[in-house]
């Protein structure tokens, strides 16, 4: 508990044991009423002077309706009327309800704060003379070396250069086991340093590093609010100062009738009526119970790192029917190897690989990556990218390149004499320059081109080389196609997992990829996809979206309607490509850890350990935070309607209305703290 909820504690404590000690002995001894006010006043004010002051306040700024100016009219009216236990027993009991509220938002808040904690305060900023200096990490630049020692924090985002550690990454994903960390391999920030010394080169600066989004994503959270907390708030708004009118109306227009119809007024039996109408009326229980469903719902998906940027999130994902899945590091690591590599008639194995480095070499895709770790692997050197010239980046296709050989290294193609290009194989003469183009991409490239592919494959992804010389007017000869690379993307192990309880949940699955018919039919299989769409170009897939989130849906009547969905569609990537689409759909969830920046600044949901499993997580955490909602909305306001009713009939004393106030609000914080255990 914190000092003001121990304080507060106390007060209603001290204030409990005087009313009980005032009220057995005014019971045995009879004495005045004015010195029974004043006794009872005491534990009255101990209890409530900062709800009276803050109705005083709010009534001075223009701000008169609100829970502490109903509890301040109803309370003073009581022991005005001579009701004092019952007056003080109305603010101890609201004060109580107020101490059980405030500890349910610290409980929620908890998993909040421990995500602040992420946050290092200072970076070991390692500089060329060997010397350390301890510097904001806000001020540390890119490509400076830094100095994460065993039990510290990664302050910044980046590659590990030197040393050998296991890290805690359970603030960020929610993962307790540990995970090792190696040279060469990227470090998010936010991480632990569990048992070694290691040294990492800087990729991003701190405002653009892991752990500033994730707090800067949890911060933003709360501007974003479901529907039904902005019912609640238009609610509360109109709510409160009608049930103020209701009361003053049953405090007078019943004994004015009363009066004309010759029968006597009854104004104290009426006025209490009153004052009980409107402490049964305070919205306490409906206004604090929704919004702290949501804050714990949020708090706990943020605590096994499911990323969600505001409650509204939360609520679409719980009518969520359809989640459309990208491929790549999404249901697969994203981690491509070369498998196979087919060559072309005379060409050799190490001259289509070399020629697909070079080609790739111009791109960041995962495939890209992993032919040039087979040609490092094979050659053991690096892509002279001097010799690239005139990059061309075919969407959906793959990518072109033009080269420059020179150096007596070995060509495929000569220029005769009357300018018709030949293929030969021959040494280039050293100084001599001969330039190429070559392509790298899929099936369709090769069509495009018209390279005369000799055999198709469907081993799994496949990436098919051609090139073409170039004479010296910049022509290009014929193409000749070179051979192909087959290249494998291993599954996530949870991703078979995901797809099954998703079906349990009454989740329609969908795959969509770019890759070729039977590459794709082969994950799908292995997964347990409902369906897939192939051979997609990134545009394809926006329209995919389009095309689920416009279907025709059966409505009431059992007629289908175009346009209008019975449920919501979510979109699960990881690419930069992936943007569009995730900003297109009804929900869109993002991969953390492996996933590009652009496409976590479009998602709404982010998962930090690129676990597809957790999508059925974040499902169950927004249905149950849902369903306590809507438990706490019902509860609320049918025991309210019925205390109001028996209230001004008459029936309900002020001790009913205490429970139809402070119990039921206790009761719906207590209801909505189960979030907090899902």
């Amino acid at each position: 508990m914190t000092k003001k909820q121990k304080n507060n504690l106390i007060r209603c404590i001290v204030s409990l044991v005087l009313v009980v000690g005032l009220s057995v002995a005014f019971h045995f001894a009879g004495l005045p009423w004015w010195v029974e006010l004043i006794a009872f006043l005491i534990p009255y004010f101990i209890v409530g002077y900062d709800v009276l002051l803050k109705a005083f306040k709010n009534i001075r700024n223009g701000q008169v309706f609100d829970e502490c100016f109903l509890m301040t009219i109803a309370t003073i009216g009581a022991i005005a009327t001579g009701e004092y236990r019952e007056g003080v027993a109305v603010m101890l009991f609201y004060q109580i309800g107020e101490l059980f509220q405030s500890i349910a938002v610290g409980k929620s808040r908890k998993n909040i704060s421990d995500l602040m904690d992420i946050c290092p305060e200072v970076a070991n900023v390692l500089h060329e003379d060997g010397s350390i200096t301890e510097e904001d990490p806000d001020d540390v630049e890119i490509g400076s070396i830094i100095v994460v020692n065993p039990g510290e924090r990664v302050p910044i985002d980046g590659i590990i250069i030197e040393g050998d550690t296991s890290l805690d990454t359970s603030a960020l994903t929610g993962e307790s086991v540990p995970r090792a960390a190696h040279p060469d391999e990227e470090i998010i920030s936010g991480c632990i340093s569990l048992t070694g010394m290691i040294k990492i080169k800087t990729t991003k600066e701190f405002e653009d590093s892991t752990v500033s989004k994730i707090l800067e994503l949890v911060e933003n959270s709360s501007m974003r609010k479901a529907k039904a907390e902005n019912f609640i708030s238009r609610f509360a708004k109109y709510y409160t100062p009608i049930v103020c009118y209701s009361a003053l109306a049953l405090f007078v227009l019943p004994p004015v009738i009363r009066l004309l119809l010759g029968l006597s007024a009854d104004w104290l039996d009426w006025l209490m009526r009153a004052l009980t109408f409107l402490v049964i009326s305070c919205p306490c229980a409906v206004v604090i119970s929704v919004p702290l469903s949501f804050f714990g719902g949020i708090g706990s998906a943020s605590s096994k790192g499911i990323l969600v940027k505001g409650s509204n999130y939360l609520e679409a994902l719980a009518s969520t029917d359809t989640i459309v899945f990208d491929k790549t590091g999404t249901l697969t690591k994203g981690v491509f190897e070369v498998q196979e590599i087919f060559t072309n008639d005379d060409v050799s194995r190490d001259y289509l690989l070399e020629r697909a480095a070079n080609c790739e070499s111009a791109s960041n895709h995962p495939i890209a990556e992993s032919i040039l770790r087979a040609y490092k692997k094979e050659f053991s050197a690096e892509i002279d990218h001097n010799l690239i010239y005139d990059v061309e980046e075919i969407a959906g296709h793959g990518i072109s390149i033009k080269y420059r050989q020179v150096k007596g290294a070995s060509v495929s193609y000569k220029e005769s004499p009357d300018g018709v290009v030949e293929s030969v194989d021959k040494k280039v003469a050293s100084g001599e320059e001969v330039h190429y183009k070559i392509y790298a991409g899929n099936m369709r490239l090769m069509k495009m081109i018209g390279a005369p592919v000799t055999k198709e494959h469907d081993e799994g992804t496949v990436v098919y080389v051609a090139e073409s010389r170039l004479s010296e007017k910049n022509q290009a000869s014929e193409i000749k196609y070179l051979g192909c690379i087959v290249i494998a993307d291993e599954l996530k192990e949870t991703s078979q997992e995901a797809m099954s309880k998703l079906r349990k949940q009454g989740i329609k699955t969908i795959m969509l990829t770019g890759d070729s018919e039977n590459a794709a039919s082969l994950i799908a299989e292995k997964v347990g996809v409902s369906e897939y769409k192939s051979e997609l170009l990134p545009g394809d897939k926006v329209t995919e979206v389009e095309k689920l989130l416009g279907e025709e849906t059966a409505n009431e009547k059992g007629q289908t309607e175009a346009g209008k969905r019975s449920g919501k569609l979510a979109f699960v990537g990881d690419g930069i490509n992936d943007a569009p689409v995730l900003a297109r759909a009804d929900i869109g969830i993002a991969m953390g850890a492996m996933g590009s920046d652009a496409a976590i600044e479009a998602a709404d949901i982010v998962l930090m350990d690129d676990d597809p499993a957790k999508i059925s997580l974040a499902m169950k955490i927004s249905r149950k935070t849902l369903r306590i909602v809507k438990q706490n909305i019902t509860f609320a306001i049918a025991v309210k309607v019925l205390c109001l009713i028996l209230g001004a009939l008459g029936i309900a004393n002020m001790w009913i209305a205490i429970f139809a106030d402070v119990g039921v609000m206790v009761l719906a914080v207590l209801n909505a703290t189960r979030t907090l255990r899902i």
